[in-house]
Parts: structure tokens; C-alpha cells; sequence
């Protein structure tokens, strides 16, 4: 899935919902990096964690 991402895209880490939604900075080859609302910038391998496409904002929980 993260081969689809890019940046400016909403997505959200499904194993640590405490961090809220994220934007994508950047992506190179595998490597995600998002600005979390609540954990700031974090570097995710898309290969290991599969984040999930926030498509319209008004989704948060």
C-alpha cells in the first residue's frame, strides 16, 4: 500500500491510534515519513506497518 502514497496524503498508523492522523512528508523506496498530530514526524517502512488512507478528514474518531 505505501507505494501509492505521497505527500500531502492523511493516513493513520492502525496499531497506534493515539497518534492521531498524519500527513505524509515523504516517501523513498519503502520508507514513509509522517507528521503525526499527537507524535510528531515519524519514519514508518511501509513494508512492515500498512497505514491506512484517510480519504475525508471528517473520518477522525
Amino acid at each position: 500500500m505505501y507505494e501509492i502514497l505521497e505527500p500531502g496524503m492523511l493516513v493513520r498508523h492502525p496499531a497506534e491510534p493515539d497518534w492521531g492522523l498524519g500527513q505524509v512528508q515523504s516517501r523513498i523506496g519503502s520508507k514513509v515519513t509522517v507528521n503525526f498530530e499527537h507524535a510528531g514526524k515519524v519514519v514508518i517502512d511501509g513494508k512492515r506497518v500498512d497505514l491506512s488512507l484517510v480519504i475525508d478528514e471528517s473520518t477522525k474518531p
